[in-house]
């Protein structure tokens, strides 16, 4: 009964090509990731003869309200009505978020008021109004 013992067989990966196969992957994934900028609705911001600018850009709702009755909440098409539930939602999650409101200068009141509301119903404490300096 010599030579009957049977020797377990190691099996081996080889990991000489990982580097390679990981920075394949890596330029990959960088060449195909899009960073998507905001862009909100076009409107024509007003001009302001003094404003402050906020420092940060984390904590920021974009609000946007076009000549043409519409609210765009971070790239979002809304109603008044649908305002007040996505900023509580919104105000739930990080409490120290801000709006900023950006408002065509030719928008008529009565949608910046329904969307002020709005704003009021959904404890946003912190509102503030996106303008342009002048020279």
């Amino acid at each position: 009964m010599i030579g009957n013992k049977k020797e377990p067989v190691e099996g081996k990966i080889s990991t000489a090509s990982m580097p390679d196969i990981i920075f394949m992957l890596l330029i990959f994934f960088m060449v195909s990731t899009v960073f998507r900028e905001f862009r909100g609705l076009p409107v024509r911001i007003p001009s302001a003869v003094s404003s402050e600018r906020i420092d940060g850009k984390r904590n920021i709702a974009h609000c946007y309200v076009d000549v043409n009755d519409r609210i765009s909440i971070d790239d979002k098409l809304m109603t008044p009505r649908e305002v007040t539930s996505i900023m509580y939602l919104k105000r739930m999650a990080n409490p120290r978020i801000i709006v900023s409101m950006k408002i065509d200068e030719n928008c008529k009141y009565e949608i910046v008021d329904r969307v002020h509301k709005a704003l009021q119903e959904a404890d946003a404490r912190r509102i503030v109004y996106a303008t342009l300096t002048k020279e």
